[in-house]
Parts: structure tokens; sequence; C-alpha cells
């Protein structure tokens, strides 16, 4: 298959903004029979009609409106990089994509997004996904954060940066349970059925050796490795649920949820994984609070 030629993408795409070759081919300096030639051999190379006649006007096929999608991400995605290796920021909007692991608490990614979320300058594009094919995206520039419960693995060759952004306690969380008394931790694990993170999760590794040294095995009513799912069981099933306080915070403060104890020396970290770049994105800077040079590479 021929490479796309983009000369004739920028003529269709002239020409779809303005709705009429004869505007599109004032405004490019080029003849109208010219621009129409140019437009044919796009839609031959597609295989596809671009435009249908409506009157004097022209009007985007159903390939047509995906074509000009694409092709205002092309040449909107040139205007940054010329704006960017210039060292001249576009004034209009920038874009920052983040990367959030599937199973982090949605109040976490939530306190870290605010300072961007409704900024007029701003275009915030958020994908979720495993840890594997998050840094993936990572290491291909496709995202230019990840936001993880863990850091990242590294070596003396890894371009990776781990910054610690928060650090939560654990606690044990359930019902309201006006007529028992006071939850004695360990110890009533014995009897007390409990929902837990997945075997994936950092808190669980730990708590299962606080139990495993007091010789207790509890009975599991669930293992779930979305915080989200793990917050509507604790609302919904019996029983006390390991969670970071943030997980539930909405629900603690209703009292619908209450917190029954601490679980100590038990904490959940919450990191920002980035990539260190020739050109990192002024946003992220702003919004981690770090020196550039953390995430920059050498000229």
């Amino acid at each position: 298959m021929a490479s796309l030629n983009f000369n004739h993408l920028r003529y269709f795409w002239a020409v779809a903004h303005e709705g009429s070759l004869t505007q599109a081919a004032r405004r490019m300096n080029l003849s109208q029979s010219a621009l129409s030639v140019q437009i044919q051999k796009l839609e031959h190379q597609m295989g596809h009609r671009l435009f249908d006649r409506a009157g004097k006007k022209l009007v985007l096929t159903e390939a047509g409106q995906i074509a000009l999608d694409h092709a205002d991400t092309v040449f909107k995605t040139g205007d940054e990089l010329m704006s960017t290796l210039r060292d001249r920021p576009v004034a209009s909007r920038q874009v920052i994509r983040v990367g959030a692991l599937t199973t982090l608490s949605r109040n976490f990614q939530l306190e870290f997004l605010r300072p961007l979320v409704g900024r007029s300058d701003v275009e915030l594009i958020v994908r979720s996904g495993n840890i594997r094919d998050l840094l993936a995206q990572l290491e291909a520039h496709a995202v230019d954060v990840v936001l993880a419960n863990s850091a990242a693995p590294r070596d003396a060759r890894s371009s990776l940066r781990n910054h610690l952004l928060n650090e939560q306690p654990v606690s044990l969380v359930g019902r309201p349970r006006p007529r028992k008394r006071k939850l004695r931790f360990p110890e009533d694990l014995r009897s007390e059925p409990v929902l837990l993170p997945s075997l994936d999760s950092d808190i669980r590794v730990a708590f299962d050796r606080i139990l495993e040294l007091a010789g207790i095995r509890p009975t599991i009513l669930a293992e779930v490795d979305d915080m989200a799912m793990l917050r509507l069981l604790a609302r919904e099933r019996e029983g006390i649920t390991l969670v970071p306080p943030i997980v539930v915070r909405d629900e603690l403060k209703a009292g619908v949820l209450v917190e029954h104890c601490r679980i100590p020396e038990v904490t959940e970290r919450f990191y920002a994984i980035v990539k260190r770049r020739r050109f990192p994105n002024r946003l992220l800077i702003d919004v981690l609070g770090i020196d550039s040079a953390a995430v920059s590479m050498p000229a």
C-alpha cells in the first residue's frame, strides 16, 4: 500500500473546512481544477469518495468525516511539534496524556487530576490499563505519566523515574456494628470474614505477612483487584474490608462505613512514573511540582 501523500491530505483538509473548492483554491493560491485533481487522487488512494455535492456546496461523506477527524489531529500535532521544538508552547491548548492503573483508587486519581480538570487551556486525556501496557505506552511516548501504586522496576539503563506522590494508611473498614465490641486486630480475624485486594497488591502481601506471623488464616469472602469494586462490596456485604481510607472517603464521611482499625506498619504508596525526555511536557512539570531536570534528558 502506497504511503499517504500529506500534500493531498492538506488540500482535502482545506476544502473540507471551507466547504467549497473555489474558496479553498483561492486561499491556497491554486486553480480550482488543480485542487480538484489533488482531491481525486486522495480519494483514489483511500478507495472512498470523500465529498458529495449538495447544490454548490461540498458535503463530507462518512469516509470524508473520518478522514477530516484524522487530518485535524495530524495538522494540530504538527503545529504543536513545531512550537515545542522551538521552545514556544502553544498558546491555545496544551495536551497531557495520563495513564492510570485500572485498579487504582478513583479518589486518588481525581486528586491528582483536579488541577487540570476544567482548565480551558488544557486538553486532558486519561487512559486506563494494566501496568505492563501503560509502561509500554510511556516508553513509546503515548502517555506522559503513569499513575500507579507500585514503583516501576529500574536498572542502570532505565530512563523511567518514580515520583512518590503520597503515602496513605491502610485500614479495616466495614458497615457500622453498634452491638459489637470494638474490633481487636489481628485476633478477631480468626472469626470475622474479610474482603481483600488481590495477591498482586503490595498491601495485600504486607497484610498476609502480619496474619501469618500471628498464626491466623482468615475467612476470605472475596479477593478483588479493582478498588472501585472493592469499595462497592464493602458497602454491600457483611464482613470487613482492607482498603486505604481514601478509597472509601465518601462512605466514611457519610457514616455508611466506619473505620475499625488502622493496620500498623502497612501503607499504600502512590507514584507518578515518568520517562526522561528531551522535550518533557511542561504541564506535567507543573502538576508534579518538580524541577524540569528531573524529567529532562541532556541535549
